[in-house]
């Protein structure tokens, strides 16, 4: 293998203002020489802050970044209150207040009252401002105040909290006194008059309690986005998802990667920079070959933490349910049966169901997108020999609903054979591995249970490949008689309940965090950390994915065609434990490329690394900042 440095790239990365490490060589000459014992303190130097060609200070980029972060300037002195509950009418409303100016604030609302103690509930009278306190300026005669001192609260900065009756006149009164406060002539506890000023206290925008937490580095971005998830959840699933990312462990795991790839960079820096001048313990061949092994264990694990995203999105958006079936095979009342009311039109009549019926309902704690539509047929099989415009347009709909599901409910008549129609339908759908349940109905119309029972299992496994675990024989008929509105009975009639939780069985394994297998020389993976990475929304995927690509473009620069064996191995099939990456051998079977260019390489792992910066939002990009006011907003 032959390591080049390709001019052309060096240049492009120069003119381009990428970080390069070439600028050691200038800080080198300007500050004197820079001595490093072995190839790990070249790798930690060239990893460094003073290793990037851009050698502004890092303290004033920090600086620079927090402003624009916001699109609105965010000034020391500026302190915001907002509603923290939900509005209208109710026992006791929130106002949560945050800046600098909360003392103040406390002692216009109160005056006279000693301020709380830090922490510490305090019953308070609120009396209007700039007036002489008296029963006729009383705002509420009993509130509790909280003060959190900074910087341990939810923004970092002093927090006052008044929890006032939840009276929509109250409310009002006491939110339309909170800016008056700022032109008040109170004195506080101090006796120094009040220094406010009528810019400094303001309402709240959008999400602007939640800016200042992640400014302060009280909250990581992926955290929230969870906290908007957990306000929003509405099933049992949804809520143990989004309780799964209010922790910091998803933000630390996606840190620990990007430190990962700074580690792998800072070894092909130290390459670029130093080869000439200090003497290194591997070849470019060997370090080369390491570098790429740490790079394909890692991209293991990012594609397995990916799969699990797609799964959480699951649980997130709800699963895609559609009811496949031939006209008057009973999937309106499957329908009504499973939502416990009667959602779509029942009637003995073929063909009531001409368009998509979209129910959602939460089923066992997931959240399900029912969609009830029209029957299959084939002309002159059922029915009669023509299909109308109307009937053609159903059942066009049908199967692109159907083609479209995470899981498909076939829904057959027991006492009919297979429409053509359905059978296709339904052999398209295994095909594109989407979850196909059968239901066969109408159970108390055969004069042979046990056989019929046989036969058409039989014939389902023949004909589409369906396990048996997730063949059902029902009546909705007979579940109908026994509860016009409830589908739980103790004797479960028609085997409705056990349907269900077949059901609920599938949508248990389609949901359920992927675990990578593990070499017999590394420890086992954590179950617990690959259960989080359900919570990993779309965003995070979309990037993740993103640096997938450029790590794919790395191990093409080293390894040319030899890298794409490894690609077309399975998301999620092997990975390590994160500490490991990096400890690993070179396996005999790898093969390097004949022309490596080891700053093409390099430049693929610093956009893989800067990609999971975007993620958490501390990159140096513009574009997490056009990001983070639309993640705040939610």
């Amino acid at each position: 293998m032959r390591v080049s440095i390709s001019s052309q790239a060096l240049l492009y990365r120069l003119s381009a203002g990428k970080p390069t490490f070439t600028g050691l060589k200038c800080f080198q000459y300007l500050t004197g020489p820079i001595l490093c014992t072995n190839r790990h303190d070249v790798a930690t130097l060239c990893a460094s802050p003073l290793g990037q060609f851009n050698t502004a200070p890092r303290h004033l980029r920090r600086y620079e970044r927090r402003q624009y972060h916001s699109n609105i300037s965010h000034q020391e002195d500026t302190t915001i209150y907002a509603l923290s509950t939900a509005t209208g009418r109710a026992a006791i409303a929130v106002i949560r207040i945050s800046g600098p100016a909360c003392k103040q604030i406390y002692q216009s609302l109160c005056p006279s009252a000693p301020f709380p103690k830090p922490r510490h509930a305090t019953l308070r009278k609120l009396y209007s401002p700039n007036v002489p306190p008296s029963p006729s300026t009383i705002l509420d005669s009993g509130a509790l105040i909280l003060f959190f001192p900074a910087p341990h609260t939810v923004t970092g900065e002093d927090v006052l909290e008044l929890h006032v009756h939840g009276g929509p006149a109250i409310v009002r009164a006491v939110l339309a006194a909170i800016p008056e406060c700022a032109s008040s002539t109170s004195s506080i506890t101090s006796g120094q008059p009040n220094t406010l000023s009528a810019h400094t206290v303001r309402y709240a925008e959008s999400g602007e309690f939640t800016r200042r937490a992640f400014l302060n580095n009280r909250m990581t971005l992926p955290q929230i986005e969870s906290l908007g998830e957990t306000l929003s959840a509405t099933t049992e699933q949804q809520r143990k998802l989004s309780v799964r990312g209010t922790t910091s462990s998803l933000a630390a795991r996606y840190e620990e990667w990007r430190n990962l790839l700074l580690q792998a960079r800072g070894e092909l820096e130290a390459l670029i920079d130093f080869s000439e001048d200090q003497h290194f313990d591997e070849s470019p061949t060997e370090l080369c070959g390491n570098v790429a092994v740490q790079v394909r264990k890692l991209r293991r694990q990012i594609e397995t933490h990916v799969s699990n995203a797609v799964r959480g999105e699951l649980l997130r958006n709800g699963i895609s349910v559609a009811l496949l079936g031939a006209p008057n095979a009973g999937k309106s009342s499957l329908l009504n049966r499973i939502v416990g009311r009667e959602a779509a039109i029942v009637s003995q009549e073929a063909g009531t169901t001409r368009d998509v019926v979209e129910v959602g309902v939460d089923l066992g704690g997931w959240l399900v997108k029912l969609g009830d539509m029209a029957g299959l047929r084939r002309a002159g099989v059922v029915g009669p020999d023509t299909i109308g415009t109307v009937e053609q347009e159903g059942i066009k709909r049908a199967k692109q609903r159907a083609l479209g599901s995470d899981v498909l409910i076939v829904v057959q008549d027991a006492a009919t054979d297979m429409d053509p129609e359905v059978t296709e339908t339904a052999k398209r759908c295994v095909d594109l591995d989407i979850n196909v349940v059968i239901a066969i109905n109408k159970i108390d119309q055969i004069p042979n249970p046990p056989e019929s029972v046989s036969h058409w299992k039989n014939k389902v496994q023949s004909v589409l490949n369906i396990p048996e675990d997730r063949i059902f024989f029902i009546s909705c008929k007979a579940a109908t008689k026994a509860s016009s509105t409830v589908i739980t009975t103790p004797n479960d009639p028609g085997n409705i309940q056990r349907f269900l939780q077949g059901l609920i069985t599938t949508f248990e394994s389609m949901t359920t965090a992927l675990i990578p297998d593990f070499d017999a020389s590394d420890s086992p993976p954590d179950p617990s950390i690959w259960q989080e990475s359900l919570g990993a929304t779309e965003r995070q995927r979309a990037l993740l994915s993103e640096c997938l690509s450029h790590l794919e473009a790395f191990l093409t620069a080293v390894h040319g065609n030899h890298s794409s064996e490894d690609a077309s191995q399975p998301a999620g099939t092997t990975a390590t434990a994160p500490q490991d990456l990096f400890i690993q051998p070179l396996n005999d079977t790898e093969e390097l490329g004949d022309d490596v260019d080891i700053v093409i390489a390099a430049e693929c792992l610093r956009l893989a690394a800067e990609t999971l910066a975007r993620i958490t939002g501390r990159g140096e990009s513009g574009d997490v900042e056009e990001v983070l006011g639309v993640v705040f907003e939610k």
